[in-house]
């Protein structure tokens, strides 16, 4: 598909249910909830969709996710789908969105997801799922009973032996999503948060600490995409995608011939072609931020400094708001919210209101690129979308 192809299609609406721990709310009213905001945003009302994207859940077994949602929203969409990319799937609904509406499939796309994982089994509850869900080789990992955050720990063991990158850069990672959380109104965690606070947490998995990992937490995300003609009469200024890319290098990390190079090496690669931009075209980076190593070697894969150098960009202040870099600036996994597969489309929705100048406190001035970054399985899936204005 080509760039003309994909440009026929902007996104004219986002939103977000409530977010945090909400006993009471199921998946559906959550995922109800921030499609509406996502539509008010835009101006539209369900009548107007007739595409509709989704993604599975980890609390309910719906058979079906996409047919689901239609029925509990009431649509009867001409296009629609249930994807799974992992956390690469909120970028990945950009995409598919943006080809059905090129392909004349339909006219306006509600891209829906989120769930109520927190308040379904707490915390040690939703990190068991996780586990359970098939991220470890079934022969060779699995009976060792690892948890995501151990697979994870395997890429940031080898970081730091590779090239020297410390425990104190991966949590100024944490100190920074943090930071940007505490100026989001509707995140999780705002409370202020030091290097120390970090190194000292809970050790979860060596070098991993509780402040390392990412939060869970209920919640959904929505956004809406539409025709650029007919986007001309909407509410809000649309904002467009400008390139995009899929990168993939193994399923399980243990297959995986070189776990310090990514797929976002080629996903990054592939947006960047698309959209005929580099990375120092990119004024904000939302980076999909599961553990505070994958922001730093996302850095280094999506070209925005060397191999090895991630640790360092980070400990010289370059993703703070003031940096040369801002990185997920409403927070991210680490600090605003992750309720599961939607936790990618929160990046997505950030990067849009950077894009239009609403971020309020956190706003970049001047943002006119943003790159939305997403990671899923243990860093093996990957898929980067490039927004503009224009």
């Amino acid at each position: 598909m080509k760039n003309m192809d994909l440009q026929q299609a902007v996104i004219a609406g986002v939103g977000e249910s409530r977010l945090g721990q909400h006993s009471g709310w199921s998946a559906l009213a959550l995922q109800r909830e921030a499609a509406l905001n996502a539509l008010a945003d835009a101006g539209l009302s369900l009548k107007d969709v007739d595409g509709l994207l989704t993604s599975p859940l980890r609390v309910a077994t719906w058979a079906m996710p996409c047919a689901v949602v239609a029925q509990g929203l009431g649509l009867r969409p001409r296009y629609m789908a249930t994807l799974d990319v992992a956390g690469a799937t909120g970028t990945s609904m950009l995409h598919h969105a943006a080809m059905a509406i090129a392909s004349g499939q339909c006219n306006t796309v509600l891209c829906v997801n989120g769930q109520n994982l927190l308040s379904h089994g707490a915390r040690a509850g939703a990190v068991q799922k996780m586990a359970d869900a098939g991220w470890a080789h079934p022969d060779y990992e699995q009976p060792y009973g690892p948890l995501v955050p151990s697979l994870y720990a395997l890429l940031a063991q080898r970081h730091m032996h590779e090239f020297g990158t410390t425990p104190e850069q991966m949590a100024q990672v944490a100190v920074h999503m943090r930071d940007h959380a505490a100026l989001n109104p509707l995140a999780q965690k705002k409370e202020p948060l030091t290097i120390n606070d970090v190194l000292s947490s809970r050790p979860v998995s060596s070098p991993f600490h509780v402040l390392d990992c990412s939060i869970v937490s209920d919640g959904a995300a929505a956004y809406v995409l539409t025709r650029k003609d007919h986007a001309r009469d909407l509410r809000q200024t649309p904002v467009h995608l400008l390139g995009q890319g899929y990168g993939y290098s193994h399923t399980y990390i243990g297959d995986h011939t070189d776990m310090l190079r990514t797929g976002a090496i080629q996903s990054g690669a592939d947006a960047f072609e698309m959209a005929g931009l580099q990375p120092k075209d990119v004024d904000i980076a939302q980076l999909y931020d599961c553990f505070t190593i994958t922001v730093i070697v996302e850095l280094e894969d999506l070209g925005f400094c060397p191999k090895g150098e991630g640790g360092r960009f980070v400990q010289d202040g370059h993703i703070g708001l003031q940096g040369s870099l801002p990185v997920t600036t409403h927070g991210g996994l680490l600090s605003a919210v992750h309720p599961g597969t939607a936790g990618g489309m929160f990046h997505v929705i950030e990067g849009v209101r950077q894009l239009r100048g609403q971020a309020a406190g956190r706003q970049v001035p001047d943002t006119e690129v943003v790159l939305v970054h997403g990671n899923g399985g243990i860093i093996g899936l990957h898929c980067t979308a490039l927004l503009g204005r224009a």
